[in-house]
């Protein structure tokens, strides 16, 4: 049994991991770390987890790095006072903040208003989807999960850029997401319910914090810079993330050959579904779950291809790609705690 922390265990995302992984044949919840709820007992805060008993304990680098692994669910700029400290206590981290996701230290001050304090592990830190980075991931010490929006767009366009079949500039990307991407604590207004109930608006237009994560990523599969306006709007819903993306598709391939790469792709990956033709994601489909819906059409106007991706933000785009990556790195199942099927309605 493998002993785990929890650093950041009663946000959205860490609950999300403590449903995960409560049940999780490999792993013991040994520290799991809140400020806010720091003495009392996970199933006090969050009837919800029943059974796990495990008590709720401020956050100290030194006991977590007696765990053998942890996975980190802190605000931006917070992971990168914690992670070389469990690093350098032989505990490998899987982190979801974006404190390791920019491989460039320049990036941090322009999109997260930081200069970053330990610029040598961005190298070392591997991109953390599984599809695309499976074996890297076994074997490394630090994982930087990549954000929801990122993780759909990725899976959406990393095949068709590597199979040459579309243009890496123009894309288009048009993001849905719901309210608990915004986390559980530090809401603004526009996030409470009076207020986004019955509205959907579009918010960081032009400059977006995921959109580094993307250009850098794509851009290293072409070895030619990608162009992405991307644009995100805020829907009420708890959960879920849609994306509409529109782009150019190269050397007269069509619609056809573009599901077929997907489909090539993604043939034996345990998560991603790539539908037949007419058929689109819902976000419903993925709620509570670590699956990702692909479908690809085509506007017969303009002749642009339209691919859409659903994820659920707080399981594929965060808690459920975290435990896949946990899964590699313990050579066990990758699907272990991960087969949960949607909730529907």
């Amino acid at each position: 049994m493998t002993d785990l922390a929890i650093v950041g265990a009663t946000g959205y995302g860490g609950v999300e991991l403590i449903r995960l992984l409560k049940d999780h044949p490999g792993v013991r919840l040994a520290f799991l770390s809140s400020e806010t709820y720091a003495g009392q007992r996970v199933c006090d805060v969050y009837p919800h987890l029943d059974g796990v008993e495990t008590p709720l304990r401020a956050l100290d680098t030194a006991v977590v790095g007696e765990s053998d692994f942890a996975l980190l669910a802190l605000p931006a700029g917070k992971s990168m006072e914690v992670v070389p400290k469990l690093l350098d206590a032989g505990t490998r981290v899987v982190d979801v903040s974006p404190d390791f996701r920019l491989r460039d230290p320049a990036l941090y001050p322009r999109w997260y208003k930081f200069e970053h304090t330990h610029p040598e592990l961005l190298q070392e830190a591997v991109f953390g989807i599984p599809e695309l980075r499976r074996e890297r991931i076994a074997s490394a010490r630090l994982i930087a999960a990549p954000g929801c929006y990122t993780t759909g767009v990725l899976l959406a366009l990393a095949p068709l850029l590597a199979d040459g079949l579309i243009a890496p500039a123009d894309i288009i990307v048009d993001g849905k997401t719901g309210l608990s991407g915004a986390g559980r604590t530090a809401l603004t207004l526009g996030y409470h319910y009076p207020e986004a109930d019955e509205d959907v608006a579009a918010y960081a237009v032009g400059g977006h914090r995921h959109m580094p994560e993307m250009v850098q990523e794509l851009s290293s599969l072409t070895g030619s810079e990608v162009r992405i306006t991307f644009t995100p709007h805020l829907v009420p819903m708890t959960r879920g993330i849609l994306l509409t993306i529109y782009l150019d598709s190269l050397a007269g391939a069509g619609v056809d050959d573009l599901r077929s790469s997907l489909q090539r792709r993604y043939a034996d990956e345990p998560f991603v579904r790539v539908l037949p033709e007419g058929r689109w994601p819902h976000t419903k489909w993925v709620a509570g779950t670590n699956f990702c819906f692909l479908a690809v059409g085509v506007d017969d106007a303009t002749d642009r291809a339209i691919i859409v991706a659903a994820v659920d933000n707080l399981g594929k785009g965060m808690a459920g790609q975290m435990v896949q990556c946990l899964n590699l790195m313990l050579g066990t199942e990758e699907t272990s705690a991960l087969r949960t099927p949607a909730i529907y309605p």
